[in-house]
């Protein structure tokens, strides 16, 4: 298992939409996410720096495999374009990324 974080900035006008949609995620949405490998998904988000955090748990063998196959699905590609314009992805993101990936610095299983 990987544990995996991410980052992206979300416009302030479209915080209450994001938040509705996601109360309400479409079941092939989640469907989809389940069968890319990915367990405990959450995303937090951090006011007034309008700033997203996601974390999720990879218990596959090829990320960027099973990340690829959730791309090319139809329904991925019609809820990401409802969500991906109320992002702002970071400047410093590295280059192919739209939520910057972040470095694991401590974890404590106790």
């Amino acid at each position: 298992m990987e544990r995996m974080a991410m980052v992206i900035g979300i416009k302030p006008e479209h915080i209450p939409e994001y938040k509705r949609l996601h109360a309400n995620t479409w079941p092939e949405i989640l469907d989809g996410i389940t069968a890319s490998n990915i367990r405990n998904y959450s995303i937090y988000l951090r006011e007034p720096e309008n700033l997203l955090f996601g974390y999720w748990e990879y218990h596959g063998e090829d990320f960027e495999a099973d990340a690829a196959k959730m791309a090319a699905d139809p329904k991925t590609q019609a809820w990401w374009a409802i969500c991906m314009p109320m992002q702002s992805p970071l400047g410093t993101r590295k280059e192919g990324e739209w939520w910057a990936m972040m470095e694991e610095v401590f974890h404590h299983d106790g």
